[in-house]
């Protein structure tokens, strides 16, 4: 599992191509950045072929192996199990939003009150070192209910560069995460290193997609539940990002956003979006966004959370055990006032999750 989970599968032959281009994006025009990633997203999209795009199962395919494994070995079917999510919800969605300009941050207003006219709250990513941060927005965000997260310290991909890079600015941004009383980071780029991120002492990250070959730093966790890199949570990113949607491969409805969620609701898993205020300036781009609210309100058997919730709900679940027989089992632990619990059997070769 680890192997697909910490994408020990990839091996980075292109970090010096990375490095570069991180360090003159700065005096790079953005039209001609967007038009370099445009053009790299077709040559991308012409070799796929792991993880695939916009689904990669292959995370779910161990699981199920493993259970039908021990089902067939099992004298007294069926299994029980502790349920993925709390009040007997079948799947779980999270809205987390990076911030990455001026412009974005003026926009949070209306995204957020957009937000909260369909009953939901989100998390929203802040770069400490790169915009003077209107703490007026911020604050009334807090007191509505939505979670403030730490984007790196500058937005220029450096963070995992190098181990001194990493060292040199590990005590600022713990400091900006104590300031803010944030619980979440999320690394500028999704650039990542499994190996360090947890010594940057938060309770949760957001920075692995579960698949995503057009991010700088390419790859995935094949994955669409949380899990953890030693004491880290990981919440992985589950729908297409918005700007890769959107701005580079130029997608103008939300059909796989639609189609992606009504896969992870039928496996039980988290649908987590990534959506940019800096990118939701434009009638058509907050139309987009809208209609994917109206969507999965009309979903019954979901659980909406912010990230901080679901982090702490997957480590009281972590936490928790199983106990009884024969039809009288109980959850013991920190989830045991909120867990249900999932009966599994055999239907021929398929896999049945009834909640009891």
């Amino acid at each position: 599992m680890e192997y697909y989970l910490y994408e020990r599968y990839i091996h980075n032959s292109n970090g010096h191509m990375l490095k570069a281009y991180y360090r003159t994006r700065p005096y790079i025009p953005r039209p001609l950045q967007l038009f370099v990633r445009r053009r790299y997203a077709r040559i991308q999209s012409a070799h796929i072929q792991f993880p695939a795009w916009p689904i990669e199962s292959k995370v779910i395919q161990i699981l199920q192996g493993c259970l039908q494994e021990v089902l067939r070995k099992r004298s007294d079917p069926p299994l029980h199990r502790i349920s993925f999510w709390p009040e007997k919800k079948r799947f779980a969605f999270v809205i987390t939003h990076d911030v990455e300009g001026i412009k974005g941050l003026k926009n949070i207003p209306a995204v957020a009150a957009l937000e909260r006219e369909y009953g939901f709250v989100s998390s929203w990513n802040l770069v400490p070192e790169l915009y003077s941060i209107d703490w007026k927005i911020v604050d009334k965000l807090v007191s509505q209910g939505f979670e403030i997260g730490v984007h790196g310290l500058k937005h220029d991909g450096r963070e995992f560069e190098s181990r001194a890079i990493f060292e040199s600015r590990l005590h600022r941004i713990q400091h900006y995460a104590r300031t803010w009383k944030a619980s979440g980071f999320r690394s500028p780029s999704t650039l990542r290193n499994v190996d360090w991120m947890p010594e940057l002492g938060f309770e949760y990250d957001c920075s692995f997609h579960d698949t995503d070959p057009y991010e700088p730093q390419p790859g995935g966790c094949c994955n669409i539940w949380p899990f953890f890199i030693k004491n880290l949570v990981e919440l992985p990113i589950t729908l297409p990002q918005d700007h890769t949607l959107f701005e580079i491969l130029g997608h103008r409805n939300i059909s796989i956003w639609k189609k992606k969620t009504d896969w992870i609701e039928k496996q039980g898993g988290m649908v987590l979006i990534d959506v940019h205020p800096d990118y939701l300036l434009t009638r058509e781009k907050f139309s987009l966004y809208e209609q994917f609210l109206a969507y999965i309100k009309n979903k019954t058997s979901l659980w909406h959370a912010v990230p901080r919730e679901v982090a702490r709900w997957w480590r009281d679940r972590d936490a928790s055990i199983l106990t009884g027989a024969k039809g009288a089992y109980r959850v013991e632990g920190p989830a045991s006032g909120r867990a249900s619990i999932l009966r599994t059997t055999m239907d021929g070769d398929q896999l049945r999750d009834e909640m009891v």
